[in-house]
């Protein structure tokens, strides 16, 4: 659901054959389908017809190669240019031609009006998977927005290197949690290349103890969301630590 296989339009592959290097290791990795989630913002100000135009050129080229990845168009919109996008310009940017977008918070400790943002959206009849939510400072901060939002639709798509700790104690500690407190709904990798950022999911599964909701992280709710359908409940019963009685943020001191 998240991945920057687009060559030379972000921070992804500089090339096209860096595009099938990712690919190949996507699919030794047991990936099948893959949305190319390419950065919307100001640094990189691309369009749904680049995106487009991209995501059928990499397809060719995979079929010539013979690598059995089919690569779904999407976009990665930061949250700040969101206000700049037309409307129908912000509809193309739909995970899989579909009605989700993905949308990336900013990494600043404070996000004014995140939650008012997200709830437009909403109200203009988009739907909202929010991309690594573990990594906002604002939203670690105040974790019942987070709350609120899931409550209003949104879902949560956490980076699978947060789990393990590959951006550091906290943001593992706080995506743990959230997995505790079923908050979140997919795990993708945010591959950007095959080696440094490589699109691995199944082992930080594994190693986070969320191996048993592999399936519905990673098949059943990416599937819905591409398939614009509902998003099928979290299976009872999957882990072996049950969440607590109350989030961890709501916890007060006794006496």
């Amino acid at each position: 659901m998240h991945c920057h296989v687009l060559p030379g339009i972000d921070d992804g592959p500089d090339s096209i054959e860096g595009s099938v290097a990712l690919a190949r290791a996507a699919v030794a990795a047991g990936i099948e389908t893959v949305v190319a989630t390419p950065h919307v913002s100001w640094r990189y100000p691309n369009d749904a017809e680049t995106i487009a135009r991209l995501v059928g050129e990499v397809n060719a080229r995979l079929k010539q190669e013979e690598v059995p990845l089919d690569v779904r168009p999407g976009a990665e919109i930061a949250m700040t240019r969101l206000i700049d996008i037309e409307p129908a310009e912000l509809t193309r940017f739909g995970l899989g031609g579909g009605s989700w977008l993905l949308v990336e918070p900013p990494f600043t400790q404070v996000a004014t009006g995140l939650d008012s943002i997200v709830r437009d959206l909403l109200r203009r009849g988009h739907r909202v998977l929010l991309a690594h939510p573990e990594r906002c400072h604002a939203l670690r901060r105040d974790p019942r927005m987070l709350e609120s939002l899931i409550r209003d639709g949104v879902l949560t798509s956490i980076t699978a290197g947060s789990l393990v700790g590959h951006f550091g104690s906290e943001v593992r500690r706080f995506s743990q949690q959230l997995a505790r407190d079923g908050m979140i709904h997919n795990v993708a990798s945010d591959a950007h290349d095959r080696s440094q950022r490589p699109p691995g999911i199944a082992v930080e599964l594994e190693r986070a103890g969320l191996g048993p909701l592999e399936d519905w992280l990673t098949v059943e709710v990416p599937g819905a969301i591409l398939a614009d359908g509902q998003i099928p409940p979290r299976p009872a019963g999957a882990l072996s630590l049950e969440a607590p009685r109350r989030r961890f943020w709501q916890r007060g001191s006794r006496g």
